[in-house]
């Protein structure tokens, strides 16, 4: 080999040197080339910040809370119309792709990413906001971010949305969200049950040391109309999260798992009325499966609706999905099936009984903030046959109608 490179360098083959020469001459010029744009990079990365977020975090909705409130907006001519954000109207976001603002006497550039096209096991479409501007010092970005969570404290209100399943989850447009203060429970119950999410919502990364699924299930259980469902709204509400309903009569095993993979984090599941549950047989016996093709075994399995083991394993299972809440709502808790029950499928268990007098007395007061103890003891007295607190709101409606009424006409008179 030594040889044949003498012999080429040597000039007794022409054509050779000549095609080496221009190798060696066209590979340096490309590497010379590269030399500029790699020595930008270097410079660009040294004077230069990036802040990226990402929207499995809450922090996400945040930022754009932030952008909607910057002057650049009106200039953009690609944006996506977006209804998540001020639910009373609609508003104009950034579309994908890039964009450059100036604020705080620097130039931005921001990245709005979609994936359009998800793969995998989840099937939920996912985006990020990547935000570039010039300088290297960390407290700018931390001014920065300051200012989005001051704008999203400025703007906050309710926060919270329900949405159902129909080949897609869909958002309820007709939902009210309840405020937790509008609920009346028994003394502590509301208090300890709030600490007990914050306490989940704050250790996250004690999840992650531990190697426990970040989760945590709850059950509220009780008589029909005792607030299970409000309750759960209020949560919602108070912790700016989301809610998923699950009619388990519309899915199978193999749509529920599809379903749930599709909830994004930071959200609540709901499944209402657990124990309404008409699952089929979490497994076939050997003399009812025997003779049968695997294709007709899972076309049979399909038509049971949810089993009992398709239930547990999108709640405890691989594709259980991590950063939510599960909460289930149950008239009759003795119909649950014990596995059902357990730790880690269900970490917090909160009676809703009949409501007692201290509670229709602080209902009744809310509804009359002018009228006495004394007179709200009475009304309770009399009205001891409403035993749950939704019969009891009940009749406050309608006495405040009469009420408005009466005074309607004395006004006409």
């Amino acid at each position: 080999m030594s040889e044949i490179i003498k012999s080429i360098l040597s000039g007794h083959n022409q054509f050779a040197s000549g095609g080496l020469l221009i190798m060696i001459v066209g590979g340096l010029g490309v590497y010379l080339r590269a030399v500029p744009e790699a020595l930008w990079e270097w410079f660009v990365r040294q004077t230069t910040m990036m802040i990226t977020v990402k929207d499995d975090d809450l922090s996400f909705c945040w930022v754009k809370e932030w952008l909607l409130e910057q002057n650049f907006l009106k200039r953009i001519r690609r944006v996506d119309l977006d209804t998540t954000i001020r639910k009373e109207k609609l508003a104009l976001i950034p579309a994908p792709g890039t964009h450059w603002f100036w604020h705080a006497g620097r130039p931005f550039v921001v990245h709005f990413y979609r994936n359009e096209d998800p793969k995998g096991s989840s099937r939920r479409r996912t985006e990020s906001l990547t935000f570039h501007t010039i300088g290297r010092r960390q407290a700018f970005l931390k001014r920065f971010v300051k200012e989005i969570v001051e704008c999203h404290e400025k703007n906050i209100g309710i926060r919270s949305s329900l949405f159902v399943y129909d080949d897609g989850w869909m958002r309820v447009e007709g939902y009210a969200p309840r405020l937790l203060e509008s609920l009346v429970l028994k003394p502590g119950e509301k208090d300890q049950l709030i600490r007990d999410v914050e306490k989940f919502r704050n250790s996250k990364q004690r999840y992650r040391q531990l190697g426990v699924p970040y989760h945590r299930g709850y059950l509220l259980f009780g008589p029909p109309g005792t607030g299970k469902t409000s309750l759960v709204s209020a949560i919602a509400t108070r912790f700016e999260m989301h809610i998923y309903a699950i009619n388990l009569s519309v899915f199978n095993d193999r749509t529920l798992t599809t379903a749930i993979s599709d909830v994004p984090p930071n959200s609540v599941i709901l499944f209402e009325d657990i124990d309404c549950m008409k699952s089929g047989k979490a497994r076939m016996t050997e003399g009812e499966t025997s003779g049968k093709s695997c294709e007709d075994k899972k076309e049979e399995m399909a038509g049971l609706g949810v089993t009992l083991s398709g239930l547990l394993n999108v709640i405890d299972g691989f594709s259980a999905p991590e950063n939510v809440l599960f909460v289930m709502t149950s008239n009759a808790i003795e119909t649950l099936d014990p596995a059902l029950l357990r730790p880690g499928r269900v970490d917090y268990k909160l009676y809703m009984g009949r409501a007692d007098d201290r509670q229709k007395i602080e209902l009744y007061r809310r509804f009359f903030p002018e009228a006495g103890e004394v007179e709200a003891e009475l009304f309770v007295e009399i009205h001891h046959s409403a035993e749950t607190m939704a019969e009891f709101q009940g009749l406050l409606l309608r006495l405040e109608q009469d009420c408005t009424e009466l005074d309607e006409l004395v006004f006409k008179i």
